[in-house]
Protein backbone atom coordinates (compact mmCIF):
# COMPACT_ATOMS: atom_id res chain seq x y z
CA UNK A 1 0.00 0.00 0.00
CA UNK A 2 2.63 2.53 1.03
CA UNK A 3 6.12 1.68 -0.15
CA UNK A 4 7.81 3.83 2.49
CA UNK A 5 6.43 1.68 5.33
CA UNK A 6 9.01 -1.01 6.03
CA UNK A 7 8.58 -4.41 7.63
CA UNK A 8 9.26 -4.10 11.35
CA UNK A 9 9.64 -7.70 12.48
CA UNK A 10 12.59 -10.04 12.46
CA UNK A 11 14.12 -11.30 10.25
CA UNK A 12 13.39 -8.22 8.10
CA UNK A 13 15.14 -6.14 10.76
CA UNK A 14 17.82 -7.67 12.98
CA UNK A 15 16.42 -6.51 16.32
CA UNK A 16 13.11 -5.49 17.86
CA UNK A 17 11.56 -2.42 16.22
CA UNK A 18 12.13 0.80 18.13
CA UNK A 19 9.35 3.15 19.23
CA UNK A 20 10.66 5.62 16.66
CA UNK A 21 10.39 3.08 13.83
CA UNK A 22 6.86 2.14 14.89
CA UNK A 23 5.83 5.81 15.11
CA UNK A 24 7.32 6.54 11.67
CA UNK A 25 5.40 3.65 10.13
CA UNK A 26 2.19 4.80 11.83
CA UNK A 27 2.69 8.33 10.54
CA UNK A 28 3.23 7.08 6.98
CA UNK A 29 0.08 4.94 7.21
CA UNK A 30 -2.09 7.81 8.47
CA UNK A 31 -0.67 10.14 5.81
CA UNK A 32 -1.50 7.63 3.10
CA UNK A 33 -5.01 6.86 4.34
CA UNK A 34 -5.94 10.51 5.03
CA UNK A 35 -4.34 11.89 1.88
CA UNK A 36 -2.62 14.62 3.92
CA UNK A 37 1.12 14.90 4.37
CA UNK A 38 0.53 17.61 6.96
CA UNK A 39 -3.04 18.19 8.15
CA UNK A 40 -4.63 21.61 8.51
CA UNK A 41 -4.67 23.01 12.04
CA UNK A 42 -8.32 22.04 12.51
CA UNK A 43 -7.45 18.39 11.70
CA UNK A 44 -4.17 18.18 13.65
CA UNK A 45 -5.64 16.70 16.84
CA UNK A 46 -7.51 13.86 15.13
CA UNK A 47 -4.50 13.22 12.85
CA UNK A 48 -2.13 12.94 15.83
CA UNK A 49 -4.60 10.75 17.70
CA UNK A 50 -4.81 8.39 14.74
CA UNK A 51 -1.01 8.17 14.52
CA UNK A 52 -0.84 7.27 18.21
CA UNK A 53 -3.54 4.64 17.92
CA UNK A 54 -1.97 3.05 14.85
CA UNK A 55 1.43 3.02 16.60
CA UNK A 56 -0.13 1.34 19.65
CA UNK A 57 -1.87 -1.27 17.50
CA UNK A 58 1.37 -1.89 15.61
CA UNK A 59 3.34 -2.41 18.83
CA UNK A 60 0.71 -4.88 20.07
CA UNK A 61 0.79 -6.73 16.76
CA UNK A 62 4.58 -7.01 16.76
CA UNK A 63 4.60 -8.14 20.40
CA UNK A 64 2.13 -10.90 19.68
CA UNK A 65 3.54 -12.28 16.43
CA UNK A 66 5.30 -15.61 16.42
CA UNK A 67 8.07 -16.06 13.89
CA UNK A 68 9.24 -19.61 13.27
CA UNK A 69 7.70 -20.83 16.52
CA UNK A 70 8.91 -18.00 18.77
CA UNK A 71 7.62 -14.62 19.82
CA UNK A 72 9.25 -11.64 18.14
CA UNK A 73 9.71 -9.73 21.41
Amino acid sequence: MCRSIKTLRPPAIPEEATEEEIAAAALQYVRKVSGFRAPAAHNQEVFDQAVGEVAEATAKLLAGLEVRGRRTT
